[in-house]
């Protein structure tokens, strides 16, 4: 991978993120923390799969001892990986992880005041909050420093800051301030072994945050390594390509130093995909500019693979490193033409050759349109990747969903896992679906609460009537 710009390398366990190392490839098990077996068993298939870097969720305190349990048998069985604790509303779980595993990752939102109601706030106000949330950080800092444990700050655009948010709004500069916020507190506290992502369902908003975020790093004089990826992908072509274009786009400019696909599928599904994007945007680099940037592709599935063909016309060279992999030529596509999408260009785009029928040419133009969010013939759909929260089965309730409303074009759909980070993660969606526990679930309409604890069985056909009451005129398509 070629870097835009040099950055402070971190090391979290065995592997160092950031300076020139390549893209370390991470994901998250999706089995109950307090599950020892389980999570055990499902971080081996994922380091086997080839990740590099295990997240494990640990919302209370008895879920961040069981850390100890979890890295002693994987180190048994001879997988030295790092780990990653997922810390959401304690501090004390978070001192307890850092001095267990590698690396924890906090959500900057969890540290401010929160729940005040406030639209306003003073010089001295904002000042004082600050000095809080230092006071919060600094046992986390002697703990990692310590125990070596280096720390991502997970900004999140739906669990910003109220300060921030009456500020900037719900936006990517508030989520590149909330960040900055962060490093300035942490190099306050002499910390920097820190890794930052900014992260959004909408691929436009994730990209904007991560751009601005890398400038503002370059212009304050040190960068620090970033994390890549667009939360709530859902599962799926759709999901692929929405990874392949907020990643890729990234990464074929040089930025972004470890990733993570975020499928609502099996958790070894994501390394694949992520292998793919990473191996795709190396790729590109290594084009000519003009060639990179062309509207049109051949794909020949006849020919040779990793030969390249060069047209009569100004159309691109032949993408050799697809073959006849039609998986990688998606990912590749949306890459590249993602990319251009999201900064500006809107159409000319076309695909040649023969790997593709003229049917599914049309359909992943459509598709990659669709992700990038320029063009909606069909409902988006947001859905967590889940974790130990879950309590349900996600995967099968997002298939029946997307079953029942497939065709509502400009509809934005959520499904999530829990009540933890649902509600603020699915902030932008016309409707959300989340667990919240004991076979119920809770159903918003843009992000206010309007039925809540309904029998899972039920759910469904409650969501349909809700979604009807405001669309007397369509029908969802039932399969």
């Amino acid at each position: 991978m070629i870097y835009a710009a040099a950055t402070h390398p971190v090391r979290v366990g065995n592997l160092v993120i950031g300076g020139n190392h390549p893209v370390v490839i991470q994901s998250m098990t999706n089995t109950d923390t307090l599950d020892t077996t389980a999570t055990v068993a499902q971080c081996q298939r994922l380091f086997d799969a080839g990740c590099q870097m295990v997240r494990i969720t640990a919302p209370g305190l008895k879920e961040a001892r069981n850390l100890e349990d979890i890295k002693n048998q994987l180190q048994q069985k001879g997988y030295t990986g790092p780990l990653v604790a997922d810390i959401h509303f304690l501090p004390e779980a978070a001192l307890i992880a850092a001095s267990i595993v590698e690396k924890i990752r906090i959500n900057p939102g969890n540290y401010c005041d929160r729940n005040r109601g406030k639209t306003e706030f003073s010089q001295a106000e904002q000042a004082a909050e600050r000095e809080r949330i230092a006071e919060r950080l600094s046992p986390l800092v002697e703990v990692c420093r310590q125990h070596g444990t280096a720390i991502r700050v997970g900004v999140n655009q739906g669990s910003l800051s109220e300060r921030l948010v009456s500020l900037y709004g719900n936006t990517p500069r508030a989520m590149v301030e909330s960040a900055l916020e962060f490093i300035g507190i942490f190099e306050k506290l002499r910390f920097d072994q820190l890794v930052i992502s900014m992260k959004s369902s909408r691929v436009q908003l994730m990209d904007q945050a991560t751009r601005m975020l890398w400038d503002r790093m370059r212009q304050n004089g040190k960068t620090y390594p970033l994390h890549i990826g667009v939360t709530e992908a859902g599962d799926g072509e759709d999901a692929r390509i929405i990874s392949a274009i907020g990643i890729g786009s990234l990464l074929t400019d040089g930025i972004g130093h470890t990733i993570r696909v975020s499928l609502t599928e099996a958790p070894e599904n994501e390394v694949p995909v992520a292998q793919s994007i990473v191996k795709a945007a190396e790729y590109l680099q290594q084009m000519p500019e003009t060639e990179r940037d062309a509207l049109a592709i051949r794909y020949d599935a006849r020919r040779d693979a990793g030969k390249a063909q060069e047209e009569k016309t100004s159309m691109a060279r032949n993408a050799g490193i697809a073959g006849k992999d039609k998986e990688l030529a998606r990912i590749l596509t949306a890459v590249r033409w993602g990319r251009l999408m999201l900064r500006g260009q809107k159409e000319g785009f076309r695909i040649e050759g023969d790997l593709f029928s003229e049917d599914e040419k049309k359909q992943l133009i459509d598709d990659i349109f669709h992700a990038a969010g320029l063009r909606s013939s069909k409902t988006r759909f947001i859905a967590c990747p889940s974790c130990g929260r879950t309590k349900y089965d996600i995967q099968s309730v997002l298939a029946k969903v997307k079953a029942r409303f497939p065709d509502y074009p400009d509809l934005t759909l959520a499904v999530m896992g829990c009540i933890v980070n649902g509600p603020g993660e699915m902030a932008d969606a016309d409707y959300g679906y989340i667990g919240c526990g004991n076979g119920q679930v809770n159903l918003y309409r843009k992000g206010e609460l309007v039925k809540s604890h309904i029998p899972e069985d039920k759910a469904l056909d409650e969501l349909e009537a809700l979604i009807r009451s405001d669309f007397p005129c369509r029908r969802p398509t039932v399969q």
